[in-house]
């Protein structure tokens, strides 16, 4: 138990316990069945998307970086900065997430690439390009 504590922080042990808590005996009855038909419906709607483009560029989170701790005694503010990245994780498709600027409090904004299924390769190659081009990953904050 020791060793396995050691490995993750506060954020990441919360998230274990919930989704522990979620699939266990009541809860899995209830919803889990319902969860899967939700995947299959967001799956659904990235493939009809996909025969229309390459790729998807969404923002990373909905609002800038917040600063460090910030946010650590409310887990709900926390789990609400995942929104974009949730429908990625449900549908089981490749996204990268990058720098692409500040904010004007100087904090970091980042934007997502999202991939068809096994298409690792075109969001890397996406990416690389906008980096080359943007050079965002190179730029330091703005010291206020």
């Amino acid at each position: 138990m020791k060793t396995r504590q050691e490995g993750f922080g506060p954020e990441v042990k919360r998230r274990i316990m919930l989704g522990t808590y979620v699939l266990s005996a009541g809860y899995y009855d209830a919803y889990y069945g319902k969860a899967q038909a939700v995947r299959t419906l967001v799956r659904r709607d990235f493939e009809a998307a996909f025969k229309e483009v390459d790729v998807i560029v969404t923002p990373a989170t909905p609002t800038p970086a917040f600063k460090l701790g910030e946010k650590s005694e409310d887990p709900l503010q926390m789990y609400l900065s995942d929104v974009f990245t949730i429908s990625v994780n449900l549908a089981g498709i490749p996204a990268i997430a990058l720098p692409c600027g500040f904010s004007r409090t100087g904090l970091p904004i980042g934007m997502q690439v999202i991939g068809r299924a096994f298409e690792e390769e075109t969001i890397l190659r996406v990416a690389h390009a906008y980096e080359q081009a943007a050079q965002w990953h190179l730029k330091k904050p703005p010291i206020r």
